[in-house]
């Protein structure tokens, strides 16, 4: 049977990668998650909407990562990854704009340079309930709604990042270049984190801090420092989880106010044979804002789960936000709710390969 250009262009896609395989461990792997959502207030007018959604559970995603053994117990180690839309099939953005590092593997951790998640990002998806969902968590930033997310930074470009796990403890630690003329600390990144395990029970510590760049009327610029702390506890078929988040932008411009808030979240989990119940609250108490105009959001969740194998979820997830003060808020990190409070339920499907 005579083949298509694009069948033969697939079929040398998956030889090149199985050569690759034999010689330096290379794994294509993804995640593909899809379903339904509909919700009030998602128009100014009021309206509620029903759509397709690409990510229920955790962003759509594909990608390469491979090992080469250097030998001494040192890898040579890489890692490629793309987001996808799976409601329309585009390219979410850069074409690895999740991941595009190369580094080393030893005794010692793990150093990679290029484009990466955040040590931030590695260490709080662990101390989330919801694991990041973009329907729906606050772990990462708060609503798109309101004039900030007070949230963290999920990657970086130009980072040199570290981690290790020493015995109990995981620690880590990136900086990533503002690559400015104006100087060094221009728009320059930092960020540590730290893990202890004891027991059923891990602590978790993070900080970061985003520079902006100096403002020539002040000589000042943008500071963002961000922090955590928190914890997970397990038994039996229970997880529980509680973090509380400090987020300050301190503001290079004059005249200007410093944006403040703090974000903290709660949540428990049940699992029995393959059905995971899992329940989340996230709250905003925003500061440093005139009276009565702090809208202080809060986000109730609840999910079901079911997986239908190893690798193939099922899931519902309904949830509820509300603001004080008559404030605007959503449920969405991405898309603006416009009303003063919003529900959504979202069904859908996840396949992992």
């Amino acid at each position: 049977m005579k083949k298509s250009p694009l069948t033969l262009a697939v079929l040398a896609l998956f030889a090149a990668a199985g050569g690759a395989q034999a010689q330096s461990n290379v794994q294509v792997y993804g995640l593909l998650d899809v379903g339904m959502e509909t919700a009030t207030n998602q128009t100014p007018t009021g309206g509620s909407m029903t759509r397709v959604i690409s990510g229920g559970m955790n962003t759509s995603r594909w990608g390469l990562r491979g090992s080469e053994d250097l030998g001494g117990g040192l890898k040579a180690v890489f890692n490629l990854e793309g987001g996808i839309l799976m409601d329309t099939g585009a390219q979410d953005g850069a074409l690895f704009k999740r991941q595009a590092n190369v580094g080393l593997e030893g005794a010692f951790g793990r150093v990679v340079v290029g484009r990466s998640f955040t040590t931030v990002y590695d260490t709080v998806i662990g101390f989330d309930p919801m694991g990041f969902a973009p329907y729906y968590s606050w772990a990462t930033s708060g609503p798109a709604t309101g004039p900030a997310k007070y949230g963290f930074t999920t990657q970086y470009d130009n980072i040199i990042k570290y981690a290790g796990t020493f015995g109990d403890w995981k620690v880590g630690a990136n900086y990533a270049a503002g690559e400015q003329t104006t100087g060094a600390q221009d728009s320059a990144k930092t960020g540590f984190s730290t893990v202890y395990k004891l027991g059923g029970v891990n602590l978790m510590a993070t900080w970061e801090r985003n520079n902006g760049n100096t403002v020539p009327a002040t000589g000042n610029r943008d500071r963002n420092t961000v922090w955590h702390v928190g914890g997970n506890y397990e038994t039996g078929p229970f997880k529980a989880w509680a973090v509380l988040r400090d987020y300050r932008l301190a503001a290079g411009k004059a005249l200007t106010a410093d944006v403040d808030a703090t974000t903290t979240w709660a949540g428990l989990a049940y699992r029995t044979g393959a059905t995971t119940l899992t329940g989340a609250i996230y709250h905003i108490n925003v500061k440093n804002v005139a009276a009565g105009k702090d809208a202080d959001p809060t986000m109730y969740v609840a999910r079901y789960r079911y997986a239908l194998s190893k690798r193939t979820d099922l899931h519902v997830t309904a949830a509820y936000a509300k603001a004080k003060n008559g404030q605007l808020t959503g449920l969405s990190r991405d898309d603006p709710g416009y009303g003063t409070s919003q529900r959504g339920l979202t069904i859908g499907m996840q396949h992992r390969y």
